[in-house]
């Protein structure tokens, strides 16, 4: 059965993957966002705000599920955060199987997954694209973002496949660490790269 060529965007905190998102979804192609799925899943009235407020009691109110209370429940504890994951993770592979069907007709559809290599995600598409920047342009991103710490940032990166090794796996590399037209030039150059690949 045909299907399109999936693409899978990943790059560690800060590193721009969002506005390299955006680029793509601008080239005509469907992108799934992981992220914005499980904000969706966990606003008010979300699928998994009942199980999640079962599991960890205190973390959901009026809104949905508080990120803040949430994040500092599974906060440094592995087990607690797998916990979280396996009521997660199931959820969003469902709706990733619907954005597929919903798009079967596309030549491509870019799946957005920060965490594409930690969670095996990268065995379930064709190509993998890795956005990244000179670590210092992305530390300062992240610092600036509110309520972030240089410790907070440290745990982050040190649950992330580092930079390095996301570089030697990817079947392609966006750099961010240029300017945004620069970046939009080699997203366009890459898709045209893709489409001719796909003729």
């Amino acid at each position: 059965m045909k299907r399109p060529r999936i693409i899978g965007l990943t790059g560690s905190i800060g590193m721009g993957k969002s506005t390299v998102a955006a680029m793509f979804a601008d080239e005509g192609i469907p992108v799934f966002d992981a992220d914005a799925v499980v904000h969706e899943l966990q606003k008010e009235g979300g699928a998994l705000v009942p199980e999640i407020e079962s599991a960890f009691p205190g973390t959901t109110g009026a809104r949905g599920v508080d990120r803040k209370a949430l994040g500092a429940a599974v906060f440094g504890d592995r087990d607690k955060l797998a916990r979280l994951e396996s009521i997660v993770h199931p959820a969003v592979a469902k709706q990733r199987l619907a954005f597929l069907s919903e798009h079967a007709d596309a030549d491509m559809v870019l799946f957005d997954i920060p965490l594409l290599f930690e969670k095996g995600g990268h065995n379930g598409v064709d190509t993998i694209v890795v956005v990244s920047s000179p670590y210092n342009i992305q530390r300062d991103r992240v610092l600036a973002r509110p309520g972030m710490t240089a410790e907070k940032f440290d745990q982050i990166i040190a649950l992330q496949t580092n930079d390095a090794d996301k570089r030697a796996r990817a079947d392609f590399i966006i750099e961010t660490g240029q300017s945004l037209d620069e970046t939009r030039r080699n997203v366009h150059e890459l898709v045209k790269k893709l489409r001719a690949g796909l003729a």
